[in-house]
């Protein structure tokens, strides 16, 4: 068998020119494939808003709904920054996340100008809002539209709003929390505004003139209740007591009569309860020991009488007791160690009533005055003492027990001139007159 001659090999510069033309069809094979694929992907371009006026038009950057938007600007809130993500500084906003429009769920208008007003359209675009607030916003209200007024589940209106009724508020039938402060309303008594809303967890009407009597029957979820500053009268309902989670109950500054409910205690859940500036009478209940996370007890400024409780002393979270101005007698039943633990304690004001000063220094300074033997008032207290309602904050700088000790001592070795430098005196005295006489004898008898 013949062998067969290989073929001869190309020259080298033809492979390397075979070589290049095969790099550089690759190459471009891939730059058009890169291309075809970057124009397949390209993204769907996203809707634009139908053009409106200048003056209207919302910004194409913001993702609120262009209505709400709108809504904004009639009321002078700035809408150049997306008020979902970057809220006025004066004008809190909170969003859904909604699309391809988010829309307003919380709005607190705050300092608004006087001749701001709200216009019935703007309200309808606004009824997506489940929160809203005013702050210092002397406007006018108008009737809003059903379907914001029912949405809103939390109601805040502080310094605004001229011209407030009862009815008015009485269609945010679903509210959780509502409360007003500082806003005259017109309305008959409480029931008037919160006779329909059965689904409140929290219910200020604070200082707002409101007359009446305290409804019978609130809402049994409640954990916050402040009428403070109204002229309500009458007496505390003893149904108040079926409020499990209350937690606050805040009633002072009106017209109140008759004594406190019995069954107060009932209310387990109650950490502040401030009764003061009443006309509230009788005595303290004893139900009111059954209530373990008293933080807070102002009762002052009533008509209170009897004796001051000694389960006050028990209550190992109170941080604040007022018991002034009232008719309360006998011996004040709390100890320094009691006194220290408490940040504010007030009992001036009450002249039938004494402290032990065997027990508690007079650097205290309660407003009320020592105790004879005999458990009376032994004399009126300072009137510095009194006038300034008896204050005692529980702070070391107020008292020091050696000291108290010491000068109570101090007092007793004091009291009169020292025994041996009265008989001293007597002594001399006795010596001198004896020598004075003897001389005088003398002088006669010779």
């Amino acid at each position: 068998m013949s062998s067969r001659t290989p073929p001869p090999k190309p020259p080298f510069f033809l492979s390397f020119f075979f070589l290049l033309l095969s790099t550089t069809a690759k190459t471009t094979n891939t730059t058009a494939t890169t291309t075809t694929t970057t124009t397949i992907v390209s993204p769907t371009p996203s809707p634009i808003p139908s053009p409106t006026p200048r003056s209207t038009t919302p910004s194409t950057h913001s993702t609120l709904d262009p209505k709400q938007i709108r809504a904004l600007q009639s009321l002078d809130i700035p809408t150049s920054r997306d008020p979902c993500i970057q809220p006025s500084p004066h004008n809190s906003t909170i969003c859904d996340s909604s699309s391809p429009f988010r829309h307003l769920v919380s709005l607190h208008l705050s300092n608004c100008s006087s001749d701001v007003s709200f216009s019935y359209t703007a309200l309808k675009s606004l009824s997506t809002l489940q929160s809203l607030t005013f702050t210092n916003c002397p406007i006018t209200p108008i009737r809003f539209p059903s379907d914001l007024a029912l949405s809103l589940h939390s109601f805040t209106c502080i310094h605004s709003l001229k011209r407030l009724t009862g009815v008015w508020l009485s269609h945010f039938v679903n509210l959780t929390d509502l409360t007003v402060s500082n806003v005259p309303i017109n309305a008959s008594g409480l029931f008037v505004v919160l006779g329909n809303m059965h689904k409140l967890t929290s219910v200020t009407i604070s200082n707002a003139n409101v007359t009446g009597y305290i409804p019978k029957h609130l809402q049994f979820n409640l954990t916050l209740v402040d009428f403070s500053g109204n002229k309500l009268k009458g007496r505390i309902p003893s149904s108040i007591s079926v409020l499990e989670n209350l937690e606050s109950l805040n009633l002072s500054s009106n017209a109140l009569t008759g004594e406190i409910p019995t069954n107060i205690g009932d209310l387990i859940s109650l950490k502040n309860v401030s009764l003061g500036s009443n006309s509230l009478s009788g005595s303290i209940p004893d139900s009111m020991s059954a209530i373990p996370g008293l933080v807070h007890v102002d009762l002052s400024s009533n008509q209170f009488n009897g004796t001051i409780p000694r389960f006050f002393a028990e209550m190992k979270h109170l941080k604040h007791l007022n018991l002034a101005n009232n008719e309360f007698h006998g011996v004040l039943p709390f100890n320094l160690t009691f006194l220290k633990r408490l940040d504010v304690f007030k009992i001036g004001g009450n002249s039938n009533l004494c402290y032990n000063h065997t027990i508690l220094s007079s650097k205290l300074k309660l407003g009320i005055a020592p105790c004879d033997k005999h458990g009376l008032p032994m004399s009126p207290p300072p009137a510095k003492d009194s006038s300034s309602g008896g204050d005692s904050e529980s702070d070391s700088s107020d008292y020091d027990d050696s000291e108290d000790d010491s000068s109570s001592n101090k007092g007793d070795h004091h009291h009169g001139p020292n025994k041996v430098v009265l008989g001293v005196a007597i002594g001399l005295s006795s010596i001198i007159f004896l020598i004075i006489f003897l001389i005088l004898l003398s002088k006669r008898c010779g």
